[in-house]
């Protein structure tokens, strides 16, 4: 009982931390609005930067993402971007992987405490983001070589030619695949969400390399399954009283400004635009984390670690973090800019 108390351990807030959780909010927000996924990969270590337990960090960064997502997705459908029959497959599938992550969650936090529960999300967090994020780079960079044009995926075209019953078409996404390839592509994204609240890490790559989607459709169908799951797995982790609800209207406000922003974003830029950023800020976040990991085997007594050293990876952790997220909105607002001049130009050389 005493390490459940623990992780629920809401801190104390003052002005500057509230600014922080602001600004990390609007920017996660402008990062989901143009990759789709949730922009909680820098929300939840944002959060566990200022002290906020991981399991608090988890549940509060969810249970925001369900309005963001609402309405980032139909600022998406607007724009012909969405394919609501995918991401209503995938987040049904999804549901399932939440509640199995919870309970995983939940039996960490038993076995090992905070420390433990910390330890996991970070572990989670690395290896995720360096074999996904290292993907997406490579492919990024090669479509960039070749003009920023997108082609299907090889491993797609042929999962596509498997005829295997029952056999689902989505028109938006312009694609007909099996069921049985979707399902572990919808668990995986769920898993992932209950685990470090970003599912979109396995919803948007899975989509791409695996049912054959492209990043924009990817992208803005990512919004629909974030909306779905975001409200199942937030009434789970609030009946536990694991939801600060002060961190989650902090990060609501600003997301919400920020993900109309990215969302309009996506209508300026080449598709690729959207694999490079994402790639960006999961390879630097990933930096970020593993410098915080060696304080959690020190509390779990797998590592000795001196206190002063501790501080300093703490300090090197919370740069590289404030890094990703400069990183990510310049990439994001110059890349806006850079596509938005000659739209207008071209448009004043009409009129």
């Amino acid at each position: 009982m005493d390490m459940i108390n623990e992780a629920a351990r809401f801190i104390t807030l003052d002005p500057a931390g509230i600014g922080f959780l602001f600004i990390v909010g609007f920017i996660g927000g402008l990062v989901s609005g143009f990759i789709g996924s949730g922009g909680a990969f820098v929300l939840t270590p944002g959060m566990m930067s200022l002290g906020v337990p991981g399991t608090v960090a988890v549940a509060s960064n969810m249970c925001h993402k369900f309005p963001k997502a609402l309405v980032g997705s139909i600022k998406r459908y607007r724009y012909g971007q969405v394919d609501i029959k995918l991401g209503l497959y995938m987040a049904a599938f999804a549901g399932v992987g939440v509640q199995v992550g919870i309970k995983i969650q939940n039996h960490i936090l038993s076995l090992w405490g905070q420390a433990g529960s910390d330890l996991y999300v970070s572990l989670s967090f690395v290896a995720v983001l360096v074999v996904v994020g290292g993907i997406v780079m490579a492919d990024a960079l090669k479509s960039a070589k070749s003009c920023g044009a997108e082609q299907t995926c090889s491993i797609a075209l042929r999962l596509q030619k498997i005829e295997l019953w029952p056999m689902v078409s989505f028109q938006r996404a312009n694609l007909r695949i099996s069921l049985w390839f979707l399902m572990p592509v919808g668990l995986a994204t769920g898993l992932l969400a209950a685990t470090i609240a970003v599912g979109g890490f396995v919803g948007v790559p899975g989509m791409i390399y695996i049912l054959g989607a492209t990043s924009l459709v990817a992208s803005a169908t990512e919004l629909v399954i974030a909306f779905v799951m975001g409200l199942a797995g937030s009434v789970n982790w609030a009946l536990q009283g694991m939801v600060d609800i002060r961190l989650t209207l902090i990060i609501l406000a600003g997301s919400l400004l920020g993900v109309q922003l990215g969302a309009i974003g996506t209508t300026f830029v080449r598709e690729h635009m959207i694999k490079i950023v994402m790639g960006t800020i999961m390879l630097i976040v990933a930096l970020s984390r593993g410098f915080a990991m060696p304080k959690y085997l020190a509390k779990l007594g797998l590592m000795e670690v001196s206190d002063a050293t501790v501080a300093l990876l703490d300090k090197i952790s919370f740069a590289f973090m404030v890094i990703s997220l400069l990183v990510g909105a310049v990439i994001i607002l110059g890349s806006m800019f850079k596509a938005r001049r000659p739209a207008a130009q071209a448009q004043e050389q009409g009129a």
